[in-house]
């Protein structure tokens, strides 16, 4: 029965992702650059960073949210700044420290990536992309499992570990379709506002 249940849950995000990558690509033709800015505020108000946080980003892809502004804020901050690394199927991501003279290299998927011999950082906080959002929480990913297996392992260890999804507010839906395998958020932050969501259980 698992298998199936499994199937048809798999079945649903396929669906959503499609509708979802295509509401995005209409939000971040409308005024990306702004909320990336925007956001930045609500990112440093919000979460209230202690001195020198870990912070690890992403770099965009495009119709994704951009990241950069918040990573040029955090860095002049004084935080330290990473970016995620891909390292084989089924396997978590790494962190590679990042400033803003950090030259990039193409890396899986089409994703810039710091070089190999950059240092390798443990965050304090993942800031994630995502298709969708929900109210509980929830994030829909592209279907890799990537920073649902290394919040997982994060989450596992003494340290903790805050999961801030950044997204335009147009992304939110009521409810997404997950399982144990899916990692809630503990922050939504857009060009409007920051959310902190409760404690959630898959």
């Amino acid at each position: 029965m698992q298998p199936a249940v499994s199937d048809e849950l798999n079945a649903r995000k396929r669906t959503l992702r499609a509708e979802a990558r295509e509401r995005r690509r209409r939000l971040a033709a409308t005024g990306a650059d702004a909320a990336g800015v925007r956001a930045v505020a609500h990112f440093r108000d919000a979460l209230g960073l202690g001195a020198r946080t870990a912070v690890a980003g992403y770099w965009p892809l495009p119709a994704e949210f951009d990241c950069r502004p918040l990573l040029f804020a955090l860095h002049a901050d004084g935080h330290f700044c990473a970016l995620p690394v891909v390292n084989g199927r089924d396997r978590p991501l790494t962190f590679r420290a990042w400033t803003p003279d950090t030259t990039l290299q193409a890396g899986p998927f089409g994703v810039r990536v710091p070089p190999g011999d950059a240092e390798t950082l443990r965050p304090d906080i993942v800031v994630t992309p995502l298709l969708a959002f929900d109210d509980d929480g929830y994030r829909l990913g592209y279907g890799g499992g990537y920073y649902d297996r290394t919040l997982a392992d994060l989450r596992t260890r003494e340290r903790d570990v805050l999961a801030v999804g950044l997204a335009f507010a147009g992304q939110r839906v009521a409810s997404l379709p997950h399982d144990d395998g899916d990692e809630p958020l503990d922050w939504l932050v857009s060009e409007s506002d920051a959310v902190q969501f409760p404690e959630c259980a898959p």
